[in-house]
């Protein structure tokens, strides 16, 4: 049988005995029929359709795009974001000395100290970009040159965040990421001593998605841009696209037990309603696609005492078992086939 079948087998079996008692074909022979037996309780239609088989892997709800901070700072952490903590533009990360250490927003890092004299930069466009965006800088022009407008408005922020009104930035005083972040751990402790270049916070996005370490032998579940279906605590089922698939496979475990994953990224159509973080989740990937098979409710097998499977179909006021072969397992359906069977005849299932 296939991946997905072996996958599902037990809960066929589990759910075949508990519905219905074993059924007993004639002589064994795949596709012959019982004698007419009393109708069933409750039935469903077998259907013509294509059938997606697919695999459900464990994964974790978490945030975008984990990184780290470091402070440019030495002395005392005299207050830090708390974990779990948004932070956004114009709002302090931690403070060394009572000194924040404040976040903007921009794609290069803080790699040299801004003043009046420095080369014209994209650092220096970036800084001031932030500035005029926290209402400072009326006068002051958008650009890559760090003018006396600019050393100005540097000063008038200096003065309403408690700095020394030196019209020079440095990586003491800001931090430069992409966006608003979400603090999901702080090295530093209030108390403890910093220096520059040290780890002081690690930090992600706010968007939420799911991260799965996929196993390198279902690497061909992971296709960027195929829909999945998550299932998060309590019970909620979201949508969900697969926005990233890594290139470089990973081994973790002792050398008996290594396992190699892939990282595999997931968007959520909507917010979800929990708020834990790194949450189990249980992610349903498609593996393949059968075009035009006739399909059943999983639940409508019946479990044959001499091997296999059967489905139980009602004709009128009776019913006959008739034996048949399984194919693929996916969306509570399961492909079969068997003598006689068409599209539009009912089954027996259990009574809901």
């Amino acid at each position: 049988m296939r991946k997905g079948i072996l996958l599902s087998g037990g809960t066929v079996l589990a759910v075949a005995a508990t519905w219905t008692a074993v059924a007993v074909m004639n002589d064994g022979v795949p596709g012959a029929a019982t004698p007419a037996r009393p109708p069933v309780p409750a039935t469903a239609d077998i259907t013509r359709q294509d059938l997606v088989e697919t695999k459900t892997v464990d994964g974790a709800l978490t945030y975008a795009g984990e990184r780290r901070v470091a402070s440019g700072a030495s002395g005392t952490v005299t207050w830090v974001a708390a974990q779990g903590a948004v932070v956004r533009r114009g709002r302090p990360l931690l403070k060394v000395d009572r000194r924040p250490l404040v976040l903007m927003y921009g794609s290069l890092p803080l790699y040299r100290t801004l003043q009046r004299g420095v080369s014209d930069g994209p650092d220096v466009e970036q800084l001031e970009r932030n500035l005029k965006a926290l209402g400072y800088g009326d006068y002051l022009t958008v650009d890559d040159h760090f003018s006396y407008a600019t050393e100005q408005a540097v000063k008038d922020w200096q003065e309403d965040r408690g700095l020394e009104e030196s019209g020079r930035v440095d990586a003491a005083q800001v931090v430069f990421q992409p966006a608003a972040v979400r603090v999901t751990d702080a090295k530093a402790e209030v108390g403890a001593r910093t220096a520059p270049g040290q780890q002081a916070l690690t930090v992600s996005g706010i968007r939420r998605l799911v991260h799965v370490d996929l196993d390198t032998g279902d690497q061909s579940l992971a296709r960027k841009g195929a829909k999945v279906t998550v299932t998060l605590p309590g019970g909620e089922r979201a949508a969900g696209r697969i926005t990233s698939v890594g290139t470089v496979a990973e081994s973790s475990g002792s050398e008996r037990d290594a396992t190699t994953t892939i990282d595999v990224d997931i968007t959520l159509a909507r917010p979800p309603r929990t708020k834990l973080d790194q949450a189990p989740v249980e992610v349903e990937m498609a593996s393949a696609r059968h075009a035009n098979v006739l399909a059943v409710p999983v639940e409508a097998l019946l479990a044959l005492r001499e091997g296999g499977f059967g489905v139980e179909v009602a004709e009128g006021a009776a019913s006959r078992i008739v034996a048949v072969e399984t194919g693929a397992f996916g969306g509570g359906l399961v492909e079969i086939k068997g003598e006689g069977l068409a599209e539009g005849m009912k089954v027996g299932v259990p009574v809901q």
